[in-house]
This record gives structure tokens, C-alpha cells and sequence, in this order.
């Protein structure tokens, strides 16, 4: 099994990646979770693929488990539903000295973790990611959040889970295109954090354990560093300022997330190149490797729709945007640009 540690003071909790690990679930979530009462949080699609009987393993370890099931999907990612799940909390008697259990991918860990972070001000969460882009990115790091129809995660908290729990046999069930999706989160690490990741994503069978352990090694250590996201942790956000406006321009059901990201990388580095840096390099290598995931290179968008939704981005500032500027494999840096300036180039 690898173990990774988030080293947070009192906030520190572990990641565990084994294959196997649903088997054992519920006594890995026993040590951490005393408490008498789970809500098990998934979606239509997970929930009879593992839920199920997870739910009964939690069952015997001595929980009462009670199930709430999401139609999959980042269209109900939102208030409407976060209230529901208010609502069902309460009704269903939890109190907060219990738990959540976030099973399924990046929308149930956001909306579960959320609703966990503000419930009683405060319930424990144990995320288990089903998904690659939950297991290798959104699972680790305590972001949880909703969207509003004028952009993705305006709503959110940051509030870190008491326990991660990886399984990468449940990829085994991913659809290609969700699949695909994760796999632009492990290049974005790559490019930004860790190159090595970028040499075993271009292999033909890359070792998918390792990927996932090796981008959230590199994750941890900038979470360590930077818990609220005000400075070294920004360097995770290369593709995401454009990627959020694509998913949010696209209705939030159009784009996958890794699929908007793949584009906004692309479209960063054609920026960084109106800029005059020298990414010819970074950006042939990049193009490989979405092509090898069948990830777009580019999504239509209109200046309107940036002019939109660009504003705001929580990078966005005093009229400034910080920008992920990638000119070599693994190194990041942040730089500030004027906003009105980043809108020319994306217009020309």
C-alpha cells in the first residue's frame, strides 16, 4: 500500500492507494471515524458499481449508514442541490459528531465535502475517489466548492477530509472519455510539478498506481506549503483560468473538466508565446500527449463568453490575472497580467 501524509498541524490526515482497498474501507475509516453514523454520499452511477456493498461493510464495522444518491453529472453541482442535501442531513438525524463518506467522483467529493464543511459548521469527511481526475487531483487538498451559472466553484470552503481512500480498480468501470479526462490532471502535474509523470504518461501502458501516486506526492507538497491556494499552489491552476470558462460557456455539461483544462493549456501557451517566451518545446510535447488521450486541443469560445466569465476567476485581482506560465517541463512560474491585456491576446 503507498501512503502519502498531507502535513497540516492538527489538519493532517493520510492517503492511502492500494488495489483492493474498497475491501477493507471500513475498518481503514473505524480508525480515523468513531462516530456512530455515516452518510454515505455517491451518485446513480457509482452507487451500484461499489456502494452498495460498501454500505454493508460499513454496516458490520458497527455504522448506521445512510445513503444519499446523486444523478451524475456536473450540472447538479450547485445550490439546489447542496440544499437538498442540507435538508436530507437534518432530516435523517445526523448531528456533528458524525461523518460523511464523499464515494464517486470530483462532483460528489466537491458537493459532499462541502456540505460537510458547513453542516453543523463542520462534519468529518472521508473522500473515496471512484474516478482518475478525483483520484489523482480533486480528492487531495481540502478544495470543495459549487458552481454558479456565472462560474465554476464561486462557492466554496476550503475543508480537508479526515481520510482519502484510493482504489485504482475502480477505473476498471471508467468510460473512456471520463478516463481521458483524469488524464489531463496527470499531465498538467507533469508539466507543472513532477516531469517524471509526463515520461510514464507517453508510455503505451502507463502504470496507473504510480501516476496517481506520484502527482498527489506532488500535490501534498504543495498543499503543505500553501493550504489556502494564496501563492505556490496556484501553479496547479495551469489550464484551469480558460478550462473554467469553457466548462461554464458549455452549460457545465458540454466539456468534461480534464477536456476544458486540456484546451486551456494549449491556449496558455499560444499566450506565452504572443508574450514572446519560448514554449515551441513544451507545446509539441503537450500536443502528443493529449492527441495519445483523444483530449481537444482547442474549444470554440467567443470573446463575448471570455469577457464573461474570465472576471470571475478567483485568480482575478485588482483588475490582474495570475497566469500559469509553463516554458519547461516541470517548472511553473506566476506572473500577473492585466486583464484587459490577457483578453487582447485571447482575441487576436
Amino acid at each position: 500500500m503507498e501512503q502519502i501524509t498531507v502535513a497540516l498541524g492538527a489538519r493532517s490526515y493520510g492517503v492511502k492507494i492500494a488495489r483492493n482497498l474498497l475491501e477493507s474501507a471500513a475498518e481503514e475509516i473505524r480508525q480515523v471515524c468513531p462516530c456512530e453514523k455515516l452518510a454515505l454520499v455517491s451518485d446513480e452511477t457509482v452507487f451500484p458499481l461499489y456502494g452498495q456493498d460498501l454500505a454493508k461493510r460499513l454496516e458490520t464495522a458497527g455504522y448506521a449508514v445512510s445513503v444519499y444518491s446523486l444523478p451524475p453529472g456536473e450540472r447538479i453541482k450547485n445550490l439546489v442541490t447542496l440544499d437538498a442535501r442540507y435538508r436530507w442531513l437534518a432530516g435523517e438525524g445526523f448531528t456533528r459528531a458524525d461523518a460523511v463518506v464523499a464515494l464517486g467522483g470530483g462532483v460528489v467529493g466537491d458537493l459532499a465535502g462541502f456540505a460537510a464543511a458547513t453542516m453543523f459548521r463542520g462534519m468529518s469527511l472521508i473522500q473515496i475517489p471512484t474516478t482518475l481526475i478525483a483520484q489523482l487531483d480533486s480528492s487531495v487538498g481540502g478544495k470543495t466548492a459549487v458552481d454558479l451559472p456565472e462560474g465554476k466553484n464561486l462557492v466554496g470552503a476550503f475543508y480537508q477530509p479526515s481520510l482519502v481512500l484510493i482504489d485504482p480498480d475502480c477505473l476498471n468501470t471508467l468510460p473512456r472519455r471520463q478516463f481521458s479526462s483524469g488524464a489531463a490532471e496527470a499531465v498538467k502535474m507533469g508539466f507543472v510539478a513532477n516531469p517524471s509523470l509526463l515520461t510514464e504518461l507517453e508510455k503505451a501502458e502507463p502504470d496507473w498506481e504510480k501516476v496517481i501516486a506520484a502527482a498527489l506526492g506532488a500535490k501534498a507538497a504543495l498543499v503543505t506549503r500553501d493550504e489556502r491556494d494564496t501563492g505556490a499552489r496556484h501553479v496547479l491552476n495551469f489550464g484551469h483560468t480558460l478550462g473554467h470558462v469553457y466548462e461554464a460557456a458549455g452549460g457545465y455539461d458540454r466539456w468534461l473538466h480534464g477536456e476544458a483544462v486540456a484546451a486551456g493549456m494549449m491556449k496558455m501557451l499560444a499566450v506565452e508565446e504572443q508574450q514572446g517566451l519560448q514554449v515551441d518545446a513544451v507545446r509539441k510535447r503537450l500536443m502528443t500527449l493529449l492527441q495519445q488521450y483523444d483530449l481537444p486541443l482547442s474549444i470554440p469560445c467567443t470573446a463575448e463568453q471570455y469577457r464573461r466569465y474570465l472576471p470571475l476567476d478567483k485568480k482575478c485581482h485588482d483588475s490582474l490575472v495570475t497566469l500559469v506560465q509553463v516554458t519547461e517541463d516541470g517548472h511553473a512560474r506566476l506572473t500577473d497580467l492585466p486583464l484587459s491585456t490577457l483578453m487582447t491576446y485571447l482575441e487576436t
